[in-house]
């Protein structure tokens, strides 16, 4: 007996997830931070008592912090690759290539007697860069990120209870 799972279901909330956080733009993100002091208010931190509590204080604070936790975020990749030595410099390596082809507008690179056509140096550029891609693992300091945002961003958000009138206010009488 197999269990029939409605796909549909699934996609629909992922993509009207990304879709919201498509569209919001950047300066908008910024000025969604929360203040520090609410992120990292020590008086409302505290264990969940239950699964259910910890589904209800994630739920609410990945939408009130979502700004902040996307910085959280971007701090985390970016110490991630300052770390990773190589993988910075095979970011720095292909952005430097693709602006420097990008400068030729088409025409052949001539350096002495030495020249190579566009569709060369695209090709070199690719070579290398897979070549550096493999000795600098990518994948695993995409990985790293994932876990280690998760780890942060999920456990900051279990332990952080919502705030009083919060509570109150979804309270049916």
């Amino acid at each position: 007996m197999s269990a029939w799972i409605p796909y549909t279901l699934v996609t629909d909330r992922l993509s009207s997830g990304m879709s919201r956080f498509q569209n919001t733009s950047l300066s908008t993100r910024y000025n969604n931070l929360r203040p520090l002091s609410e992120f990292f208010d020590f008086r409302r931190m505290s264990r969940p008592a239950n699964l259910g509590e910890a589904q209800t204080r994630i739920s609410y604070n990945l939408g009130h912090f979502s700004s902040n936790y996307s910085f959280v975020f971007i701090i985390l990749a970016i110490y991630a690759v300052i770390t990773n030595l190589p993988l910075l410099f095979l970011i720095l390596l292909i952005i430097g290539g693709v602006y420097g082809i990008g400068k030729l507008e088409g025409r052949d690179l001539q350096i002495g007697t030495f020249r190579a056509t566009t569709s060369q140096l695209w090709g070199a550029l690719g070579i290398v860069g897979f070549v550096l891609a493999i000795w600098s693992g990518p994948f695993q300091t995409l990985f790293w990120l994932i876990g280690a945002s998760a780890l942060t961003i999920l456990g900051h958000a279990s332990v952080l209870d919502r705030p009083i009138e919060n509570a109150f206010a979804e309270e049916t009488v």
